[in-house]
């Protein structure tokens, strides 16, 4: 029933006017639809905007959220096709962060129709390194970071959220981030977690035929250039274009340079 999937992942529409083009904003892991309030702003005059909270993160129903159901990102790119579904959608601009990006590229995969273009920032198709594929971790550096969100997930935030930022000299946006990530259940942070890092989308990525930008930052602790130059490769009708920026936020902590990538992408 989808009657209330806009109620479960708190969608909010800015400019309902149905008759322009809309472009879908998705958060990725640790933050929820305010990450993109600098970068929404730029493109509120000209378009349609829809944003919405993972089931999980943010204003998402917390009671929706059950880890055997959201065991995979499928689950993730259902809720979004869902919520395109009920807002009749069709050739709309697709701009994703981080896990987002796959679980886009999954609805997309699934129907075709619904996005005319895609822009994803720091997307990664698999987190694990493997036989001549970089993704940035090993195993053992896995399962540190489970047990340090198991044993004590408020100090594993203070110490993930600096790293995965960067921009030292500007540690209030580290801090918007520990925020985001502090307000999350840890059980259910701990889950999400795993369900991300330890997937694999590899196989899925020649099955999109959706013409996609690929933005990533010169340094990423999360998602290494390396990952990105594999998606520019595997997905066809797509182009890589690394922004002047550092860390896994750049839509927070360069929104400039990411707005600039966009407007002249769409």
């Amino acid at each position: 029933m989808q009657n209330n999937i806009l109620k479960k992942n708190n969608v909010t529409i800015q400019n309902g006017d149905e008759s322009g083009q809309t472009i879908v904003f998705a958060h990725g892991f640790g933050t929820d639809q305010t990450a993109w309030e600098k970068i929404a702003a730029a493109f509120s005059k000209d378009y349609r905007l829809v944003l919405y909270d993972n089931v999980g993160a943010g204003g998402a129903d917390p009671a929706a959220f059950s880890p055997n159901k959201y065991d995979s990102l499928h689950s993730y790119a259902e809720d979004l096709l869902a919520i395109c579904d009920e807002l009749s959608l069709k050739n709309a601009i697709m701009v994703a962060h981080s896990v987002s990006g796959m679980i886009s590229l999954l609805a997309a995969i699934k129907q075709p129709d619904l996005f005319s273009k895609m822009v994803f920032v720091g997307a990664s198709p698999r987190y694990l390194n493997d036989t001549d594929y970089v993704g940035g971790f090993t195993q053992e550096e896995l399962n540190g970071l489970f047990d340090a969100m198991a044993n004590n997930y408020y100090a594993w935030v203070s110490g993930f959220a600096p790293a995965a930022m960067a921009n030292a000299d500007r540690p209030q946006l580290a801090e918007s981030f520990a925020q985001t990530l502090s307000t999350i259940r840890p059980d259910i942070a701990q889950s999400v977690a795993r369900v991300i890092f330890q997937s694999d989308h590899r196989t899925d990525l020649p099955k999109l035929n959706t013409e996609t930008l690929l933005l990533q930052t010169k340094r990423d602790i999360a998602v290494p250039l390396e990952v990105a130059q594999y998606l520019n490769k595997n997905i066809k009708n797509s182009k890589l274009r690394v922004v002047n920026a550092e860390g896994h936020f750049p839509h927070m902590s360069a929104p400039d340079e990411i707005i600039r990538a966009i407007k002249e992408y769409i």
